[in-house]
């Protein structure tokens, strides 16, 4: 009986082994490949900006003086925020005086016109002598020839004749004075009218009314100071700094997107790019053309971008490239398994990134944590969206 039972232990343990192992090897989990999310590279638009900061500006201030001094400010017509247009009077001027002097003008005018008048008859006057004294000239000679007239009657007539001719010259000169007083009292008159007329102070221009001046009872050009300053055709823009290292991408033309504090956001374009760069700040001083000035004043602070380039292109999430000091690359996802692939990236763009070359429409690229994966490994791609592989 022992003998048996022995036997019986004997056959039974190597069974029981056997069942064991195959319970544990049942048991152990099958390694599944890590799940990926992977996003196709799609086209895209891509931008260039250089960020930009200053205030608004005048594009163009027009400073209005009087033209004439002295006559006192008697009436003022606009205020400052008036629009107003080219030639509307802003302003006018005693004009007592400046009449005063134009009729003053206007007579001595008058008296220098008869003088050309007198100036002209005493030349006639003087040529009709000058004929009579060369006619008895004439006359004497042809006696002294014939031995009737003596050496003294010659001498007498050549003498009347070189005081008529010297008569008429003196009376050519003298309407050559008044022809010259003349044009000087015109000159006069000219300047009483041109004084009158300045005594209403106009507009050059169309604009906006910036800082009035002009006080009633002032005399005018009594002070330095203008008696208004116009905004032209109330045009303003942004005067811009921009740092210096991105002043070799900005060029006349380039749109623009400013913020203005308090009136919003509103088109532009860059107008004037800086000439020079600030030795201190290092900062470049640039001007923006506003496409709409509405609302907007001068002194307001202003931010904004300029797009300096803007295309086209392949993209990817930019956390799907990596980059390390071998480069930039993507880790793209092909039937399952990881290909590591060199690319060369371009600009970065509303958390997109430009590929240039090195990956082609369409292929699939691990989105997140790409840097967890080497080439060939297996992995089960999800997309970005939730959806299916």
């Amino acid at each position: 009986m022992r003998v048996l039972f022995a036997l019986l232990v004997a056959f039974a343990l190597p069974l029981s082994a056997s069942a064991n192992e195959a319970a544990t090897a049942s048991e152990a989990p099958k390694r599944v490949a890590p799940a990926v999310t992977v996003e196709a590279a799609s086209r895209a638009e891509v931008q260039a900006r250089v960020p930009v900061s200053g205030s608004i500006v005048a594009r163009q201030l027009v400073q209005v003086f009087p033209q004439v001094s002295g006559p006192e400010i008697t009436e003022i017509l606009v205020e400052a925020g008036d629009s107003v247009t080219k030639g509307q009077v802003l302003a006018r001027l005693s004009a007592d005086t400046l009449s005063a002097q134009l009729e003053q003008a206007r007579a001595e005018y008058l008296r220098a016109e008869a003088s050309v008048g007198q100036a002209q008859s005493t030349i006639d006057s003087a040529d009709a002598l000058l004929t009579q004294a060369q006619s008895i000239l004439e006359r004497v000679r042809q006696l002294r020839q014939g031995g009737t007239a003596s050496q003294s009657a010659l001498d007498d007539a050549i003498a009347a004749e070189a005081n008529a001719r010297a008569q008429a010259a003196s009376a050519a000169d003298g309407l050559a004075v008044a022809r010259a007083a003349l044009a000087q009292a015109e000159a006069s008159r000219r300047i009483a009218e041109l004084n009158l007329d300045r005594a209403t102070i106009s507009a050059p221009v169309a604009g906006v009314v910036v800082t009035r001046n002009a006080e009633l009872g002032a005399l005018a050009g009594g002070g330095g100071d203008a008696l208004f300053v116009l905004l032209a055709d109330g045009a303003v823009e942004m005067s811009a700094e921009v740092i210096e290292t991105a002043l070799g991408r900005l060029k006349v033309g380039d749109p623009a997107e400013i913020t203005v504090a308090g009136a919003g956001t509103v088109g532009g374009t860059v107008r004037l790019v800086p000439a020079s760069v600030d030795p201190v700040t290092r900062l470049g001083v640039m001007r923006i053309a506003l496409d709409d000035g509405t609302g907007i004043r001068i002194g307001q602070f202003a931010s904004g971008w300029v797009i300096t380039d803007r295309r086209q292109a392949v993209t990817v999430p930019a956390s799907a490239v990596l980059a390390d000091d071998s480069g930039e690359r993507v880790q793209v996802v092909k039937d399952g398994k990881v290909e590591t692939r060199p690319v060369r990236a371009g600009l970065l763009w509303d958390g997109r990134r430009e590929i240039i070359e090195g990956l082609a429409l369409g292929e699939q690229v691990i989105a997140r944590s790409g840097a967890f994966f080497r080439t060939g490994d297996q992995v089960r791609p999800a997309a970005a969206d939730g959806g299916g592989p």
